[in-house]
């Protein structure tokens, strides 16, 4: 595979939804050597490198409006199948290789990739990470994701958990690599909008129950009865029929249709971004909008009503200093976040937020750790920690599921594995992601209240 330059670099982002596209995509405008930093969140050419998209197909596989809204523009875009994909890297020279997927995908595609670049002197530099918070299946999700030359760590919390679990199992923890989430910025806080605009941003899948879901929306339409001057927002991620990282199951649109919101609250699609903007005040149960609203100075809290639990995921706010619940924001209180919590999540630590101080430097380690492995003479092989050796047991299913055999390579009958799909196969294809989303959002749930009976 012929070398690049820098100013050349040519990169692909597989992803399996839209939160993961953006993480992805960003991720590589920030820690491609050059001029990347200074190019903004709007990728490839721009960024002074070639970046190509690949949407991997299944229950969460973007839909136009969900690119739109992300905001991240690539100079190619298309669908695949991880055969496809692995395909499209079989005959197309890359220099980064960033997988955005869940934890099983990335052990898929990098067993996948090992033997697609089998022998190979320059293959790809790999990187992975994660899109957001890490407060479930740590040790899980790490282990699937090892094997690639480079795995960000959103903070310096993260890397320290990150290395000690690779230590702790004997693997090679040097992949470790400390950066920031890619998608901080905006416009600094500067004091309160006319009106005062509290934002609830609501998560796909916590909670995962209509009863807690009915109470946020009650508590939420009842801050607005009792602020009238004050314009409340309710920030969806996706529309009904829609998927994002998670199946949400009990849309909050469906739910709203039989309260009586007052005239001052609304609900709001859009980028994150852009509803911070005029925001004075963020809610939310543990969605990483808080820390985007954190790095702007912005007040956010982090509701306590349901509890304080791991299963909510607010548990990662211990000790953030802005844990509260409605009954404190509605008689007018602001948390104030503790400035050493703050730091150690890679949140305005030592600088603005608009990119200033240690946050315009928290991807130079990547970059540097990249250009190294892009101007070394030769690359190892794909090394995951996973293995048919280590995990008998697992690996197999996990590498199944993508349509790969023990050794990486695709099973009999995988999809598409040799040719470019026609367009009837496309066609085909399209109506049964549709109905197999609309069973998953519309049948599955049905079936399940049914059961509890």
């Amino acid at each position: 595979m012929p070398p690049s330059t820098t100013n050349s670099l040519r990169i692909a982002v597989l992803a399996d939804s839209d939160t993961r596209w953006k993480w992805g995509a960003l991720t590589a405008d920030r820690i491609t050597p050059g001029p990347s930093m200074e190019a903004g969140p709007r990728g490839g050419a721009q960024a002074g490198h070639a970046l190509d998209g690949y949407l991997l197909r299944g229950r969460a596989t973007p839909t136009a409006r969900q690119l739109q809204e992300v905001g991240v523009r690539a100079d190619s875009l298309r669908e695949v199948t991880a055969v496809e994909f692995l395909r499209a890297m079989a005959e197309t020279s890359y220099d980064i290789v960033v997988l955005a997927l869940v934890g099983g995908g990335v052990q898929a595609m990098l067993h996948g990739l090992a033997r697609v670049w089998e022998g190979l002197e320059k293959r790809p530099v790999v990187v992975t990470g994660y899109v957001g918070v890490v407060y479930e299946k740590l040790a899980d999700g790490l282990l699937l994701r090892h094997g690639a030359d480079l795995v960000l760590a959103n903070s310096r919390q993260d890397a320290e958990r990150f290395r000690a679990v690779y230590e702790g199992v004997g693997a090679d923890a040097s992949s470790v690599t400390e950066v920031a989430l890619p998608f901080l910025g905006g416009t600094p806080y500067e004091g309160e909008h006319d009106p005062y605009t509290v934002v609830f941003a609501v998560q796909p899948s916590v909670p995962d129950n209509r009863r807690d879901r009915v109470y946020l929306l009650d508590r939420l339409i009842r801050h607005a009865r009792l602020h009238p001057g004050r314009e409340v927002l309710l920030k969806l991620r996706s529309r009904p029929g829609e998927h994002t990282t998670h199946i949400e199951e009990l849309p909050y649109q469906k739910l709203i249709q039989r309260l009586d919101p007052p005239a001052n609250f609304r609900l709001v699609y859009g980028n994150m971004g852009e509803v911070l903007d005029r925001t004075d005040l963020l809610v939310t149960i543990s969605s990483t909008a808080a820390l985007e609203s954190l790095h702007r100075r912005i007040p956010t809290a982090v509701l306590t009503d349901l509890g304080i639990r791991e299963v909510l995921g607010n548990h990662h706010f211990v000790g953030s200093g802005c844990l509260a619940s409605w009954d404190q924001l509605d008689a007018g209180h602001r948390p104030v976040p503790d400035e050493e919590w703050v730091a150690r999540q890679g949140v305005v630590a030592g600088g603005t937020p608009s990119g200033g101080g240690s946050y315009a430097h928290a991807f130079e380690a990547a970059r540097e750790r990249i250009t190294k492995l892009l101007a070394a003479p030769e690359r190892p092989p794909l090394s995951p920690y996973y293995t048919p050796v280590t995990a008998p047991g697992y690996l197999p299913g996990i590498l199944a599921r993508h349509h790969l055999g023990p050794d990486g390579t695709p099973l009999p009958g995988a999809p598409a594995h040799h040719r470019e799909p026609g367009p009837v196969r496309q066609i085909v294809r399209r109506a049964a992601r549709g109905a197999y989303r609309h069973g998953v959002q519309r049948v599955a749930p049905v079936i399940r209240r049914m059961g509890e009976l």
